[in-house]
C-alpha cells in the first residue's frame, strides 16, 4: 500500500471519528428544541456536551488539515467548489461555539433564549449540510479537465445529496437522543428514549434508501458489508434503546455512523472527488496527493500526535462520565 493510500484511509478515519463524536453533540443541540420543555432541561442538555463539544471539533480540524497537506488538489477543488455550503457550516460552528460560551454571561431571559435558538439552528444546519456535501463527493460533481468545479450551488442540491443530508440530520439526532438518555436521569431520560425510537425509525428508512442507492450506483463487495453492518447496528441500537440499555444503544448507534461513513469512503476509493463530466477528469489518490516526502513526514507526525489527542479526549469523557438531571441545576445561571 502506497503512502497516499494510507493517508486516504487516515482521512477517512478522521471523518469517521468526527461524525461519531460531533454527531451526538449536533443531535443534542437539535434536541434543545425537540426534547427540552423548559430552561432547566435545556441547561441539562447543554451541560451533557459542555465539557466535550470543543474537543470533538478537533477531529474536523485534523481532517481538514490532513486533507490540505496530503491531498492539496482535493482540498483546493473541494473548498472552491463547495465554498458556499462550507462557509455556512463554518459560520454555524463559530456561532454555535460562541453560543455555548456566552449563553450564561447575562441573566436576561431574552439574551439566553436567543443564544439557545443559535445552538439549535447552528447544530441542525451543519448536521444537514455535511450529508449534502458528502453525498455530492460520492456521487461526483462537475469537474473539468483542470480539476476545477464548473457547476453551480444548485447542482449540489440534487435528490441524492438532499437525502444524504436528511440521513445525517436524523441519524445524528438519534445518536444525540441516545446519548441524552445515557447521560441524564429522571423524566428527561425517559422522554429521550421515546424520542430516540421515533427519530431512529425515520433515520433507518432514510439511511436504507440512501445506502442502497449508493450501493447500486458505486458499490462493491466491501461497501455491501459496510451497508449490512450499518443496518444491523441501527436495528440493534433501536432494540437496546427500547430495552433501556442506553450504553449498548449508544455503542450501536456509533457503529451505525462508523459503518455508514466507511461505506461512503469505500465506494469513493480510489477517487477522492469523481467528475460527473468525464471519468478521466476525476481527482484520485494518485493525481491529488502531495509528494512522497511530504506524506512521510506527515506520517511520523501523526504517529506521535494521534495517541496524545486520543488519550486526553478519553480522559475528558471519563472525568465527566456521570449522569445529570434538573436537580443538579442551580436556580440561578448567572
Amino acid at each position: 500500500m502506497e503512502l497516499h493510500d494510507v493517508w486516504f484511509v487516515l482521512i477517512a478515519v478522521l471523518w469517521i471519528g468526527y461524525f461519531f463524536l460531533e454527531g451526538f453533540d449536533f443531535g443534542v443541540g437539535v434536541l434543545t428544541k425537540l426534547l427540552a420543555r423548559n430552561r432547566p432541561e435545556r441547561r441539562v442538555l447543554i451541560n451533557t456536551i459542555g465539557p466535550v463539544w470543543d474537543g470533538n471539533e478537533v477531529w474536523l480540524l485534523s481532517a481538514g488539515g490532513a486533507t490540505f497537506a496530503a491531498f492539496p488538489e482535493w482540498y483546493a477543488t473541494l473548498f472552491s467548489g463547495f465554498y458556499l455550503p462550507l462557509l455556512v457550516i463554518l459560520v454555524s460552528l463559530i456561532v454555535r461555539g460562541v453560543a455555548f460560551e456566552y449563553r450564561a454571561k447575562r441573566p436576561e431571559e431574552n439574551w439566553q433564549r436567543n443564544w439557545e435558538h443559535a445552538i439549535f439552528w447552528c447544530s441542525l444546519i451543519p448536521a444537514f449540510l455535511w450529508g449534502v456535501a458528502f453525498g455530492n463527493i460520492v456521487r461526483g460533481v462537475k469537474l473539468d479537465q483542470r480539476h476545477e468545479y464548473v457547476g453551480t450551488v444548485l447542482d449540489l442540491l440534487n435528490p441524492y445529496a438532499l437525502i444524504g443530508g436528511l440521513v445525517t440530520l436524523t441519524l445524528f439526532t438519534f445518536h444525540g437522543a441516545v446519548f441524552t438518555a445515557l447521560k441524564t436521569v429522571g423524566e428527561i431520560r425517559e422522554r429521550a428514549r421515546k424520542l430516540a425510537l421515533g427519530v431512529g425509525l425515520v433515520a433507518a428508512v432514510l439511511a436504507l434508501i440512501f445506502m442502497l442507492w449508493t450501493q447500486i450506483e458505486n458499490g462493491d463487495g466491501k461497501s455491501l458489508v459496510a451497508l449490512v453492518v450499518a443496518v444491523a447496528a441501527l436495528v440493534a441500537a433501536l432494540v437496546a434503546n427500547q430495552a433501556g440499555r442506553e450504553g449498548w444503544s449508544f455503542a450501536f448507534s456509533g457503529v451505525t455512523i462508523v459503518a455508514a461513513v466507511a461505506m461512503l469512503f469505500l465506494t469513493l476509493f480510489p477517487n477522492v472527488m469523481p467528475s460527473s463530466l468525464n471519468d478521466e477528469w476525476s481527482l484520485t489518490v494518485t493525481n491529488a496527493s502531495s509528494s512522497p516526502y511530504t506524506l512521510k513526514i506527515m506520517t511520523w507526525c501523526a504517529v506521535i500526535a494521534t495517541p496524545i489527542v486520543m488519550l486526553y479526549q478519553g480522559w475528558t469523557y471519563w472525568v465527566f462520565r456521570k449522569r445529570i438531571g434538573t436537580q443538579h441545576i442551580a436556580e440561578t445561571v448567572h
